[in-house]
């Protein structure tokens, strides 16, 4: 459909910058089923990425995608995948791309979350990944604006971290108790404060207070995270409930380790809220096929 969008308007933006983000995202696939044809793939979205630059000059998109492409050079044979970052703490990476994006459009989400999947990528051992991952969130939340969800980078990056120690077989002991500990437990409060009691309601995603919700509750702020579950309503998200079930999850996918965190902080808050109520405590949602869970 895109190549048709685009032969009949061919002198336009929006169907380059489509066909980039298509071809991204079949090179991306091709490199997660570690497909014989991935190179092709690149190849031929690194192209349309290009192209896009020079008909949207100032469109982050087409840089957005350029960036994707970094976590398939898993050795950074590419130079533009090498250059030295400002923060001494951080490894050499695509960081000049990262800067493209930056000049169009500050504080990208996607863009930052893109850099988080290249780290992870790196062929180097998982010790080097782990730290550079959480390093990597905890410079971003150092300076990100309050009202960006760029606060919530160290959350996501701990979390990145438990998925690496599990592909490792190596989850470490008491995982839920690190979250109460420095430096997470501030992570996560500023990340509440900072972004979700900020930020426009009808800007927060679902996954974003997904992941924030978990952070409040594995820290034990149960009125602020009772306070991210009663926003999300009714929705939810398999992850990153899915990937934290201290059980190999079942059928569900997370949802019984979420239904629990809910059900915790909202009880927690009914108990602690003076004014609290049926309204201010709703019951979790069902587990079966009526509840909204993506």
């Amino acid at each position: 459909m895109v190549d048709v969008w685009l032969a009949e308007e061919p002198d336009s933006c929006d169907p380059q910058v489509m066909r980039a983000r298509v071809c991204v995202e079949r090179a991306l696939r091709a490199h997660r089923q570690q497909h014989s044809g991935v190179a092709a793939y690149e190849n031929r979205a690194r192209y349309a990425a290009q192209m896009a630059t020079q008909r949207a000059p100032q469109d982050p998109v087409p840089w957005v995608c350029l960036l994707a492409l970094a976590q398939i050079d898993v050795y950074q044979r590419r130079p533009e995948h090498c250059v030295r970052p400002v923060e001494p703490m951080l490894p050499p990476g695509p960081w000049g791309l990262l800067d493209e994006v930056g000049r169009r459009d500050p504080c990208n989400r996607e863009a930052y979350h893109r850099i988080l999947q290249f780290l992870l990528s790196r062929t180097v051992p998982c010790s080097a990944r782990l730290a550079s991952v959480f390093d990597f969130g905890r410079w971003v939340a150092s300076w990100a604006p309050v009202g960006t969800p760029m606060l919530l980078l160290p959350a996501y990056a701990k979390i990145e971290q438990c998925r690496l120690y599990r592909a490792e077989g190596k989850v470490p002991p008491l995982w839920r108790r690190q979250w109460a500990e420095e430096p997470m437990r501030t992570y996560a409060l500023d990340a509440f404060r900072g972004w979700f009691r900020k930020a426009d309601p009808a800007m927060r995603s679902v996954t974003d207070m997904s992941y924030l919700a978990y952070a409040l509750w594995a820290s034990h702020q149960y009125l602020e995270a009772a306070a991210v579950f009663t926003a999300m309503e009714p929705y939810a998200t398999r992850e990153p409930w899915d990937s934290l079930e201290e059980r190999p999850p079942g059928p569900d996918g997370g949802q019984a380790l979420m239904l629990r965190a809910r059900r915790e902080s909202l009880a927690y808050a009914h108990s602690h809220t003076p004014a609290a109520g049926p309204s201010h405590c709703p019951h979790p949602p069902p587990a079966g096929p009526h509840s909204h869970w993506a």
